[in-house]
């Protein structure tokens, strides 16, 4: 009975300390706010400043939305993870840095819908994906990636296969030489199978850059303005552009092996090239 009651005493002497111990549980969606602050939860009612104080709190495979508009930081992703911003801006200034860089699990998957990334006249890449199983970017103004070979969009997975899509997005004044791109598809001993939809991508030094294992359609999107060529091609990559415009590029509209589902305006180039049929249409 004495040792009972010592080992009853024992328990209720430390009750109180692992029950004041904080819990750490990871919600499965968070919320950031221009007035949040990353000590708090992340939840509705006490949201994050940033993006990388949510990221922390929540849950692979979950969701981080923003509250209000305002600059939420630029992140590293290394887990599944939507990111919505949608009906207010989601900034992110990346002056001398990258934006987003997403190297997440083989089967991961990536969400960025709603976001303004900024590079300021001097950021290094919007975006930059260098693994995931699959990566969306909906609804997304990336620009002003302009050191020397910056790059809007760059999307080199290593040995892995990968899906892209690029949907209802601006994509414009990125790269200041020739290593400078709007978009860069080039998998790294992977591969990338991608969309892009609806896409304005403009005012770049190459505008949409396409080389190693690649498999893209371009659909209903401006390629133009771009200070060298409209549309690149390299490796054993396979380019489908329809419906779209690749226009007043001071280079070559197509440079490499670009096909057409011939419903596409080209004209007011460096060169205006006539790419083959990619068929398709019955």
């Amino acid at each position: 009975m004495r040792r009972l009651a010592l080992l009853a005493l024992i328990a209720g002497l430390f009750a109180p300390v692992i029950a004041s111990q904080p819990a750490h549980a990871q919600a499965t969606r968070t919320w950031v706010s221009g007035v949040g602050d990353d000590v708090n939860p992340c939840s509705r009612t006490a949201p994050c400043k940033t993006f990388a104080g949510a990221i922390s709190k929540t849950a692979a495979g979950g969701e981080i939305n923003c509250l209000d508009s305002a600059g939420f930081g630029t992140l590293t992703i290394t887990k599944a993870i939507s990111i919505y911003c949608e009906g207010v801006i989601g900034g992110v200034l990346a002056a001398g840095t990258n934006g987003f860089i997403i190297n997440a699990a083989a089967t991961d998957h990536v969400v960025l819908r709603g976001l303004d990334i900024d590079g300021v006249g001097t950021g290094l890449k919007g975006i930059s994906v260098l693994q995931a199983a699959s990566v969306v970017i909906e609804h997304c103004f990336i620009r002003n990636f302009n050191a020397a070979a910056s790059i809007g969009i760059s999307v080199t997975p290593l040995n892995l296969n990968s899906v892209l899509m690029i949907r209802d997005s601006i994509i414009t004044h990125n790269g200041s030489n020739a290593d400078g791109n709007g978009v860069l598809i080039n998998p790294n001993g992977g591969s990338v199978k991608g969309l892009i939809n609806n896409v304005s991508i403009n005012k770049n030094f190459i505008g949409l850059n396409v080389q190693g294992s690649v498999i893209l359609d371009v659909n209903n999107s401006n390629i133009s303005d771009s200070l060298s060529t409209g549309v690149a091609q390299g490796g054993i990559s396979n380019v489908r552009i329809g419906r779209s415009m690749i226009v007043n590029n001071n280079g070559t509209a197509t440079a490499g092996t670009v096909l057409s589902y011939l419903d596409n305006v080209i004209a007011g180039n460096g060169t205006d090239t006539t790419p083959s049929s990619a068929g398709g249409y019955k």
